[in-house]
């Protein structure tokens, strides 16, 4: 099985929300929370081992974040199986986008990426 089936199996659906409690556009703090479920296709398990994002705010100023695992944990996620966990992010503008991969692997140790195309932050009425 090549690296790029193994990614296609993956399937990261999101759920966003603005924290309107945390935020103070006052100073240029939007809040947000996102919830992800990651869904495996696959006819074996595998394991998030580490993140990358690509964070650009609505003024194009764009923030990496890489790092090991989600909230803590390295989740080993079995075949159509989901695993569901909610994070945040904090933007200077009411509007921006997230998009990145998971880097995972099989068992036997075989590394792939599992795109997370690009989706939406924004607060309401930031996008008319």
């Amino acid at each position: 099985m090549d690296n790029m089936s193994l990614g296609d199996k993956i399937t990261i659906e999101v759920n966003t929300a603005y924290l309107d409690k945390q935020s103070d556009p006052d100073s240029k703090r939007y809040v947000f929370s996102y919830q992800i479920t990651i869904t495996n296709h696959n006819p074996i398990p595998v394991q998030l081992l580490n993140r990358y994002w690509l964070i650009t705010d609505g003024n194009q100023h764009i923030q990496e974040v890489q790092g090991e695992g989600v909230v803590g944990e390295q989740p080993v996620i079995e075949p159509n199986s989901s695993y569901t966990y909610t994070s945040g992010s904090v933007l200077t503008t009411s509007v921006g986008s997230m998009q990145g991969h998971y880097e995972m692997s099989t068992d036997e140790g075989e590394l792939f990426k599992a795109p997370i195309t690009p989706f939406t932050l924004a607060s309401p009425n930031a996008l008319h």
